[in-house]
């Protein structure tokens, strides 16, 4: 899981994805696709559909159905995870 979550990081327009969802949670395609124009990048529906396929083996985006629309929620837990791996307190060290 922590190799699909830096896999994920990895790459510039992952992380704009998730910049926009970070603005505004629960997303459609359609959306995300509007966002990234706006911001200079020019990609089709389908790469933007692959980048969020990674997002989501990743854990880092949940879709969910309502109707004939899926929406994009973004999902911290992941990260929230690798960030206390590593800045857990550690133990006093002990003097001689």
């Amino acid at each position: 899981m922590v190799e699909e979550l830096f896999k994920a990081l990895a790459d510039p327009t992952r992380r704009r994805i998730l910049d926009a969802l970070v603005e505004r949670d629960g997303q459609t395609l359609f959306e995300i696709c509007g966002r990234l124009l706006a911001g200079g990048s020019a990609l089709t529906r389908q790469a933007v559909s692959q980048h969020l396929a990674v997002l989501e083996a990743a854990d880092l985006v949940r879709t969910r159905r309502e109707g004939r629309y899926k929406f994009h929620d973004l999902n911290t837990e992941p990260l929230e995870h690798v960030v206390t791996r590593w800045l857990r307190p550690r133990p006093p060290e002990s003097t001689p």
